[in-house]
């Protein structure tokens, strides 16, 4: 699986960059950076045409790009439940680790048998046991 993520990856980086190439060396209206990258070795190369070539190769290009890309999602979604699912499988077969717990309290000889230590020793909070701070203005 991961195999073919890398080699996705791969294809997906060069088609990007020869998108990049591809829509620089176009010829836009103002003659910008088209010029600076040769348009007229373009002419040469593919004929009068060059726009019209080099507009559908833009299009192959961006539907290879979009391909790539839905691949890749497709291809890192199943990944990511695959390995879920793998991490869930090796969970079942641990020993479950719970903490340990408390000790239960000694009862004391006098009490009864009845009276849990959480009845016995009611929990008081330390704001209601604090005396007032400051002194009432008169």
């Amino acid at each position: 699986m991961s195999l073919l993520i890398n080699v996705c990856l791969v294809l997906f980086v060069l088609v990007a960059g020869l998108m990049i190439l591809v829509i620089l060396m176009q010829r836009p209206k103002s003659e910008g950076l088209g010029a600076a990258f040769g348009a007229g070795v373009t002419e040469n190369i593919f004929g009068a045409q060059t726009t019209n070539v080099l507009v559908k190769f833009t299009t192959w290009l961006a539907g290879i790009f979009f391909a790539l890309t839905f691949a890749l999602s497709v291809l890192y979604a199943h990944h990511s439940v695959a390995s879920s699912a793998f991490r869930r499988e090796l969970m079942k077969n641990q020993p479950a680790q719970t903490s340990p717990a408390p000790a239960k309290a000694q009862s004391s000889p006098g009490a009864s048998p009845a009276t849990t230590p959480a009845q016995a020793s009611p929990v008081v909070s330390p704001a209601a046991t604090a005396a007032p701070t400051g002194s009432p203005k008169s």
